[in-house]
């Protein structure tokens, strides 16, 4: 499941950023990942390739408030799926999530999103026990949130994350540590594991690159 995930979002090809070299660009830019579109000029130009975006949703978060896609619109946001009784990488996967917001905690653009796999349980009390243990403040960037059991294994699909009901796994879910950075127009931009040193410093690495990248893009529009 995972390798089919990468092989989806073009890793073998991506991995690590690309660099560009341009007049009023930023020397280094993060890849899109995912399968693109392209389509020919019907007038003979440049062809137009079209980049995977994640799909419309709307979940609510640990203070019962409402969260969607379009909300998120013009921000980089980055994404876990967790659940709040496992007895597995959880634990080390949000611990490693709360350094780097406490990093950018109170970064301008920058949001995170915890979506749980198992709603049945985590409903929005539990997710705001869990925020608090954690020590995530109700209000601040992090959002901790749950939709429909269908809803969000298709979504982990979207955002090239492995997570599925497993009956023989520990706390009854399969699911693995990936971090998702998604940039300002719904891209998914970069896939860390969460369990490895070199990945998550990575992700410390390449966040503020997209960061810089989204401030340009939008003080040219």
């Amino acid at each position: 499941m995972l390798h089919t995930l990468l092989r989806r979002a073009g890793l073998p090809l991506l991995l690590g950023a690309a660099l560009l070299a341009g007049c009023g660009e930023p020397e280094r830019r993060l890849p899109i990942l995912g399968e693109r579109d392209v389509r020919e000029n019907p007038k003979g130009g440049p062809a137009d390739t079209i980049f995977a975006t994640v799909p419309a949703f709307r979940v609510h978060d640990q203070n019962g408030q409402l969260l969607t896609n379009q909300a998120l619109a013009g921000q980089v946001y980055l994404t876990d799926f967790f659940f709040a009784t496992c007895p597995g990488i959880c634990p080390k996967m949000n611990g490693e999530l709360l350094k780097v917001y406490q990093q950018h905690a109170h970064t301008p653009g920058l949001k995170f999103v915890s979506f749980t796999i198992d709603p049945d349980h985590d409903t929005t009390a539990v997710l705001r026990d869990y925020a608090q243990r954690l020590g995530v403040p109700p209000a601040g960037s992090w959002r901790f949130v749950r939709t429909s059991a269908d809803s969000v294994f298709a979504l982990a699909s979207s955002f090239y994350t492995a997570a599925m009901p497993d009956k023989t796994a520990p706390g009854g879910f399969a699911h693995n540590g990936t971090f998702a950075l998604v940039d300002d127009q719904g891209h998914v931009r970069g896939l860390y594991d969460s369990l490895n040193p070199q990945e998550v410093a990575r992700l410390q690495e390449e966040l503020p690159v997209l960061l810089a990248e989204v401030q340009q893009r939008q003080k040219k529009s």
